[in-house]
C-alpha cells in the first residue's frame, strides 16, 4: 500500500470517528446539568441562553433522564434556571419572552414525567426551591396577567398557567395551583371575554381553562375562581363567555351536519334504502364527530355558579349561514372538533345589522338543544356518554331557574328548533319546512322524549333516564304553578313514558341485576299523578285531560301488568320490598281510573253492539263519567330535590376534569407554542 493511501484511509477513519456537532443550546443545556453553577465561567450565560431557540425534545428527554442524586446535585442550578425563567419572562425582548415561556412549559412538563410518584411539594422545591416558591409564582403570574392593552395576547397569560394546570392528571392534586389561586388571574381572563379581538384569538382558551381553574380542589377548600364566577355581573364579559362557548357548539353542529349531508347521497344511501336500512346502525356510526365536554363543562359552570349568565343563553340574534373562516388553532384548542371558527357570532353586535322580520332567530340555548340532540343519540362511547350526561345536568340546573322557566315558557317567543333524531326503521326523518315555531320548552321536551323512545336497549342508561324524567317532572311543576296551559302535544310524552315502562316490564330480570327500575317506575307512574291530580291547571284544553285518560285507559295492560309485578315485589322479602311498595301506593289512582272506566266502556259496548269502539266512542264514554270517578289526593307530587352539585356528582365531575385534562395535553403540542407562531402572534400587538 502507497504512503498515499495510507494517509487517504487514515484521513478517513478520522473524519468518519467524529461526533455530530451539538449546536450551542444544547450544549449550554448540558452545562446546566453539570454541577458547576454555569454563570461562574460565563456571566452572560442566562442572556444568551434565552436569545437561543429552545430545543424541548432535548431539553424534556434530559430533564427525564437524570436519576434521584443527580437530581439533588443539579436542583440549584434547576432553580436557576426557572427563576432566570421568570425574569426573562419581563424582557421587552420578545425573542426572550417566548423561549424563555417554552423553557418553563418543558421544565414543567419534563420534573412531572421524570416524578409521576412525586408529592406537589417535592415537583416545586425541584423546580424552584420551595422557600422561594410563592414569591416567584407570584412575579411570573403578575407579570403575565399585566394585560395593558386589551390585545395582549393571551399566550403568556394563558399558556404558563395551562401548562402548570396539566402537569397532574389529577388538577386538584396539583400542587402548583396554589400560586394560581393566591395570584389570581381571572380578572385577565375576564378582560380576554369582554374584548371582541381578543375574545376571537384566545376565547377558547380562556374559558377552557377557566373552567379548570374552577373544579381546583373545588370540594376541599375555598376556590376563589368559583366565589368570583358566581358574582360576576358585567355584560360585555358574560356576553363574551356566551359567545365562546355558542361559537364552539355552533361549530361542532356544522361538522356532524356536513357528515349528514354527505352520507346522505352515494352507493351507501343507496344500499341501505335497498335493503330496508338494515345498515343504519353502521351509517350513524360515520357521522360521529368528536365530543367537547371542556366547553360543555364551562357552560355548566356558567349556568350552575352563575345566575346572571342565564340571560345569556336567551339572547336571541338572526340564524346566519356564514361560511366559516379557518384560523390558527390555539394551543388549547382541541385539535379535531375546533380549528375553524365562525365569524358570525361578534358580529351580532353590530346594531347596524339589517333585521329580516321572516329570518329564523337562535339564541345560545337553541344551539345548545342542537347539541345536545347529536350527542345524545349514541351513548355507548365513553365520552359521548359523559357529553349526555353533562347534558342533562345544565337542563336539569335550567329547568329550576324561575328566569330560565320563564323564558322557556314565553308564548310571545316562539323558535323553530330542528333537533337531530336518531334515524329509525319505523319513522320517516322531519323535514325542517314541517317543525312549527313553538316555545322553546317543548323543544326541551321533545329532546326528552326523542332519549325515552331511543334508548330502550340492552345496555340501559338508567341514570340518564332519571334525569330525563326529572327535567320532564320540573317542567311540569313550574307549569302547574304559574298556570301555564302549554300547547304540546302530550300524548306523545304520554305514549313514550307508557312504552318505558312496558320495557321495564319485559326486562325485569336483566335490568334488576344492574338497577333499581322501580324509583324510575314511580317517577314515571308519579308524572302520570302529575297530569291526573293538576292536568286541569296547565293542559291546554279540556280535550287535552280527555286524552289522558283515553291513553291510560287504552294501555291499561301495562298499568296492570306493573301493579302485578310491584305487588309480588313488595309482598316478599328481598332488598326492593320497600321501593316496589312505593310504586304499589303511587298507581292507586292510575287503577281508579282503569277500574272504573273499563266497565262503563265495555257496557256501552255491549248495549250499542259494536264489537270495537272508535276513539271518539270511548271518549265520549269517558267524558260523561267523570262524575261518578272517586280519586285520592296525593301529597308532594308538584315538590322536587333541587340540583346540589356535591355530594351526588362529585365523582362524576371529577373523573370529567380528569379525562378533559388529560384530552387537552394530549392535543396540546409544545410544537404549536413554536417560536415562530408565537412571534407572529405577539407581532400583532401595536
Amino acid at each position: 500500500m502507497s504512503q498515499v493511501e495510507k494517509k487517504a484511509g487514515l484521513l478517513r477513519r478520522t473524519s468518519s470517528s467524529k461526533k455530530p456537532l451539538k449546536e450551542k443550546v444544547v450544549l449550554m443545556y448540558d452545562e446546566i446539568f453539570a454541577k458547576e453553577d454555569p454563570a461562574k465561567n460565563n456571566p452572560r450565560f442566562w442572556d444568551e441562553l434565552f436569545l437561543m431557540k429552545v430545543n424541548l425534545e432535548y431539553l424534556e428527554s434530559k430533564l427525564e433522564s437524570v436519576d434521584g442524586e443527580e437530581v439533588q446535585r443539579i436542583q440549584d442550578n434547576i432553580n436557576s434556571l426557572f427563576h432566570h425563567c421568570v425574569q426573562a419572562l419581563a424582557e421587552e425582548h420578545q425573542i426572550k419572552v417566548v423561549n424563555a415561556l417554552q423553557t418553563l412549559c418543558a421544565l414543567f412538563r419534563g420534573v412531572h414525567q421524570k416524578n409521576k410518584s412525586a408529592s406537589g411539594f417535592d415537583i416545586i422545591n425541584m423546580l424552584m426551591g420551595f422557600d422561594k416558591a410563592e414569591q416567584r409564582m407570584k412575579v411570573c403570574v403578575e407579570e403575565r396577567k399585566e394585560c395593558r392593552e386589551p390585545q395582549e395576547p393571551l399566550s403568556q397569560t394563558a399558556a404558563y398557567v395551562k401548562m402548570c394546570s396539566q402537569v397532574t392528571d389529577n388538577i386538584s392534586q396539583n400542587t402548583i395551583l396554589e400560586y394560581v389561586m393566591i395570584n389570581s388571574i381571572f380578572e385577565a381572563i375576564l378582560q380576554i371575554l369582554s374584548d371582541v379581538a381578543s375574545r376571537g384569538q384566545h376565547g377558547y382558551d380562556a374559558v377552557v381553562l377557566l373552567a379548570l381553574l374552577v373544579n381546583y380542589r373545588k370540594y376541599e377548600s375555598v376556590n376563589p375562581y368559583i366565589v368570583k364566577l358566581s358574582i360576576v355581573d358585567d355584560e360585555p364579559t358574560l356576553d363574551g363567555m356566551g359567545m365562546v362557548v355558542h361559537q364552539a357548539l355552533t361549530e361542532y353542529n356544522r361538522q356532524y351536519k356536513d357528515k349528514e349531508e354527505e352520507n346522505q347521497g352515494g352507493f351507501f344511501s343507496t344500499l341501505t334504502s335497498m335493503v330496508g336500512s338494515m345498515f343504519i346502525a353502521d351509517a350513524d356510526e360515520k357521522l360521529s364527530v368528536q365530543t367537547n365536554e371542556a366547553i360543555l363543562l364551562a357552560l355548566y359552570e356558567a349556568v350552575h355558579l352563575n345566575r346572571n349568565f342565564i340571560t345569556v343563553l336567551a339572547q336571541s340574534h338572526p340564524e346566519i349561514d356564514i361560511p366559516i373562516t379557518p384560523t390558527t388553532p390555539t394551543p388549547m384548542t382541541p385539535t379535531a372538533p375546533l380549528g375553524t371558527t365562525p365569524p358570525s357570532l361578534d358580529m351580532m353586535n353590530n346594531p347596524e345589522l339589517p333585521l329580516d322580520p321572516n329570518l329564523q332567530t337562535s339564541n345560545l340555548l337553541i344551539t345548545f338543544l342542537k347539541y345536545a340532540s347529536i350527542v345524545m343519540q349514541d351513548t355507548k362511547d365513553e365520552h359521548r356518554l359523559n357529553s349526555a350526561r353533562l347534558c342533562l345536568i345544565i337542563l336539569t340546573c335550567i329547568a329550576e331557574d324561575q328566569y330560565a322557566d320563564a323564558f322557556l315558557h314565553d308564548d310571545n317567543m316562539n323558535f323553530r328548533v330542528n333537533l337531530h333524531r336518531m334515524p329509525m326503521r319505523h319513522r320517516k326523518k322531519t323535514v325542517d319546512k314541517n317543525i312549527p315555531s313553538r316555545p322553546l320548552v317543548c323543544a326541551v321536551l321533545d329532546l326528552m322524549v326523542e332519549f325515552i323512545v331511543t334508548h330502550m336497549m340492552k345496555d340501559f342508561p338508567m341514570d340518564l333516564y332519571l334525569r330525563c324524567v326529572q327535567i320532564i317532572h320540573k317542567l311540569l311543576c313550574y307549569q302547574k304553578k304559574c298556570r301555564i296551559r302549554l300547547h304540546y302535544t302530550w300524548r306523545e310524552l304520554w305514549s313514550a313514558l307508557i312504552n318505558l315502562l312496558k320495557f321495564l316490564l319485559s326486562n325485569e330480570t336483566t335490568l334488576l341485576a344492574k338497577h333499581n327500575i322501580f324509583h324510575l317506575a314511580l317517577l314515571v307512574v308519579n308524572l302520570f299523578n302529575m297530569f291526573i291530580t293538576y292536568g286541569d291547571t296547565f293542559l291546554p284544553t279540556s280535550n287535552s285531560y280527555d286524552e289522558l285518560y283515553y291513553e291510560i285507559v287504552r294501555m291499561h295492560q301495562v298499568f296492570d301488568n306493573l301493579y302485578c309485578m310491584v305487588l309480588r315485589v313488595s309482598t316478599n322479602t328481598g332488598q326492593w320490598k320497600e321501593a316496589a311498595s312505593k310504586v304499589t301506593h303511587a298507581l292507586i289512582n292510575v287503577r281508579a281510573i282503569v277500574n272504573h272506566f273499563n266497565p262503563k266502556i265495555e257496557s256501552y259496548a255491549a248495549v250499542n253492539h259494536i264489537s270495537q269502539l272508535s276513539e271518539e266512542q270511548v271518549l265520549e264514554v269517558v267524558r260523561s263519567n267523570y262524575d261518578t270517578l272517586t280519586l285520592k289526593l296525593q301529597d308532594g307530587l308538584d315538590q322536587f330535590e333541587r340540583y346540589s352539585e356535591q355530594p351526588k356528582e362529585a365523582a362524576f365531575f371529577k373523573e370529567l376534569v380528569r379525562s378533559i385534562s388529560l384530552n387537552v395535553r394530549k392535543n396540546v403540542s409544545l410544537n404549536t407554542m413554536s417560536q415562530d407562531v408565537l412571534l407572529k402572534e405577539f407581532s400583532t400587538i401595536s
